[in-house]
């Protein structure tokens, strides 16, 4: 099975489902804003990664859509916040939505982003006991990236952030919606607790292969290629973890170039370049993509008890388009 196809097969049926929660209504500005992030596109990677979790286990996908709706629905709530916080302006190849809308509209938005996710699961249709071990989980998981993103925020204004605390944040801010699409699928397709517990597993992983391969793509690509802003990651301090190897190994006049243009949100686009080589040059990002591929390989061995089938052959190619992807 090719994934490209496969993925453009279910986007185009998840796609169908989801725009039920995102119909025009009056104000029609608030319904507006709500749609703009959502119609921009994405890869849908989240609502896929439920469906195919779902298959994997003999479950029907369809039976999913409404879970894989609010999963989506709570991801892009977060992205329009996250917008805010972070001054972006750029998403999806379109102005972020409190550029184009305003902020007060934009955190409206976010918020009626987020009711419509429950709005979502709440039509999920399983057992009472299955039903709520998704709430639950789905709770969890806005815990988490709630205190993932205050973590990224404070992260900002310290010096030093070790790894380890770097990754129990992507793992809170990232990893956590990827694990919940994917043990959400398995729980909804009716997998036994190993297979559960497999695809739980392998969606922690696969997010944090995901995210560390976001901050690679941040320092190699291009804001058109990637459809939002390029240098943001400097500007604003961000501890990715190619910038937390990099601030651990500069000496000298590397670690003033650091210290000089790391966070300063008026750094010219030749200083971030700067900063950018210098990743380069210390072996920083070559060690961030070693570090995604740990990931990878721990995704990857995490399934291996799942029987043979389509869907599992999907997620495999799903791990590999994670560190082949352009943006």
């Amino acid at each position: 099975m090719d994934l490209q196809n496969e993925l453009m097969k279910r986007t185009t049926m998840f796609n169908t489902y989801w725009q039920r929660y995102l119909q025009l209504k009056s104000p029609s500005i608030l319904y507006e804003a709500l749609q703009h992030l959502p119609f921009a596109g994405g890869k849908r990677i989240r609502p896929f990664l439920t469906m195919i979790s779902c298959e994997s286990v003999s479950g029907d996908a369809q039976k999913s859509l409404p879970f894989a709706a609010g999963l989506e629905l709570m991801h892009n709530f977060s992205l329009v916040h996250d917008d805010i916080m972070d001054h972006s302006m750029l998403r999806r190849d379109l102005p972020t939505v409190h550029v184009k809308y305003g902020e007060p509209t934009a955190i409206l938005s976010g918020d009626l982003l987020f009711a419509k996710s429950f709005e979502a699961i709440l039509e999920t249709s399983v057992d009472f006991s299955t039903f709520k071990q998704l709430q639950q989980d789905f709770i969890n998981c806005i815990i988490a990236i709630c205190e993932g993103q205050q973590l990224d925020i404070e992260f900002e204004q310290q010096k030093t952030v070790t790894e380890q605390i770097y990754l129990d944040m992507i793992s809170k801010k990232t990893g956590a919606l990827f694990e919940l699409s994917a043990k959400g699928g398995a729980l909804i397709g009716g997998g036994n607790p190993q297979e559960v517990a497999a695809l739980k597993t392998y969606g922690m992983a696969l997010g944090l292969a995901f995210q560390i391969w976001d901050d690679y793509l941040d320092i190699s690509s291009t804001a058109t290629t990637l459809g939002k802003d390029i240098g943001n990651d400097i500007r604003n301090g961000k501890k990715t973890l190619i910038a937390i190897h990099c601030l651990s190994h500069a000496i000298g006049k590397e670690k003033i170039l650091l210290e000089t243009v790391f966070g300063n949100r008026s750094a010219s686009e030749s200083d971030v370049i700067k900063v950018y080589d210098l990743f380069r040059k210390l072996g920083s990002t070559e060690y961030a993509q070693q570090r995604a591929l740990y990931y990878i390989n721990q995704a990857k061995d995490a399934i291996t008890i799942l029987k043979s089938s389509n869907a599992k052959n999907l997620l495999y190619q799903l791990i590999d388009y994670t560190i082949q992807r352009e943006k």
